[in-house]
C-alpha cells in the first residue's frame, strides 16, 4: 500500500532554514508527480509545489516561489522541499502528496503531515 512519511518538521527563526523529506513506498515513485501542500492554524489547504515524475519540471505557488525548492532522488523514494528565508506565514503542517499521474493533475495520497513553525 502506499505510504508518504514526512519529516524535518520544527521551529526555526525568521529568515531561517528547514530541509522537509518524505519517504515513499507501495508504488514506483518516479512514475508520479509529486506534491507538498501545507496547512495553517486555522485555515484551509494551501498547494506549495509539483514535481513531474523525472524532477525535470517543478511549480511553485507565488507565496513561497524563490524561497523553496522542491527536489526529489527517485533512486531514494524520496521528495524533498528546501526551504529558505522563512516567514511567520510559512507556519503550518506540511503534508506531501502522491499525484494521479506523472504530471500533476490532483493527488490521490496523502502523508500524515510535519509541522513547521517559525518564530522568534
Amino acid at each position: 500500500q502506499v505510504q508518504l512519511v514526512e519529516s524535518g518538521g520544527g521551529l526555526v527563526q525568521p529568515g531561517g532554514s528547514l530541509r522537509l523529506s518524505c519517504a515513499a513506498s507501495g508504488f514506483t515513485f518516479s512514475n508520479y508527480a509529486m506534491s507538498w501542500v501545507r496547512q495553517a492554524p486555522g485555515k484551509g489547504l494551501e498547494w506549495v509545489s509539483d514535481i513531474k515524475g523525472g524532477g525535470g519540471s517543478t511549480y511553485y505557488a507565488d507565496s513561497v516561489n524563490g524561497r523553496f525548492t522542491i527536489s526529489r532522488d527517485n533512486a531514494k523514494n524520496t521528495l524533498y522541499l528546501q526551504m529558505n528565508s522563512l516567514k511567520p506565514e510559512d507556519t503550518a503542517v506540511y503534508y506531501c502528496a502522491k499525484d494521479f499521474y506523472y504530471s500533476p493533475a490532483g493527488m490521490d495520497y496523502w502523508g500524515k503531515g510535519t509541522l513547521v513553525t517559525v518564530s522568534s
